[in-house]
């Protein structure tokens, strides 16, 4: 098992290691055998780099690298090396955090490694490569609007109001189901005091947030919208 990165210039050394390699050779190193597909799979490619990066959190509600602050997350890029899906940050379960200082997702995302990888559906598992890693920070400008954006998710999740609460909040971050199926629920209580099963939901960065750290880092033309 690959031990825990000590710093920063570490952990990019291991991603540039990496860099180009396909997901097939990767897990070869580690005595896996690729999925034909992620539709049963999905956190498949995230669990495979957390093993050949070193980090340490798994489940728990700290960054992936503990020891240097650094989350981990994947970005699926199409052809035009825009990202493919929105990205999860964490669960959004009630209750959260007084400040945005201190709440899971800015423990999350003050501190990123993103890792773009080819997701054509044309381009076998196996075969997809990995790109060159991006070592991130929000800009002054992105954290503000990430702090205004859960600062309204979380009040309308506060106080119920699930039926009200939409993907299209949010100019940065949204609230989504985040569950295998609609049968999976928990007990919670809406806006009228009234218990009532909810789909457990996430925090999800948009494909607009995400297009922007590629932009910013690859150097590409900004991307109309």
């Amino acid at each position: 098992m690959t031990t825990a990165p000590l710093s920063e210039n570490e952990l990019l050394q291991r991603c540039e290691n990496i860099t180009g390699l396909t997901l097939g050779e990767l897990a070869a190193q580690l005595g896996i055998t690729p999925p034909e597909n992620l539709q049963h799979h999905k956190g498949w490619i995230g669990q495979l780099l957390e093993q050949i990066l070193g980090a340490t959190a798994k489940s728990k509600a700290e960054p992936d690298f503990e020891l240097i602050g650094v989350e981990l997350k994947t970005l699926p890029l199409n052809l035009q090396h825009q990202p493919k899906e929105s990205t999860f940050v964490c669960t959004a379960t009630p209750p959260f955090a007084d400040k945005w200082q201190d709440s899971l997702v800015w423990k999350k995302l003050r501190r990123v490694l993103w890792i773009p990888i080819e997701a054509t559906r044309d381009i076998a598992i196996k075969d997809r490569k990995i790109g060159q890693a991006i070592l991130w920070t929000p800009s002054e400008q992105q954290a503000e609007v990430l702090q205004q954006d859960w600062s309204e998710l979380t009040e309308m999740l506060t106080i119920g109001h699930y039926a009200d609460l939409t993907a299209k909040h949010g100019t940065y971050l949204q609230c989504r189901p985040k569950a295998a199926h609609s049968k999976i629920t928990r007990n919670d209580v809406n806006h009228e005091g009234h218990a009532e099963k909810i789909i457990p939901r996430g925090f999800y960065l948009r494909t607009c947030f995400t297009q922007q750290i590629i932009e910013s880092a690859y150097k590409l033309p900004k991307t109309s919208t």
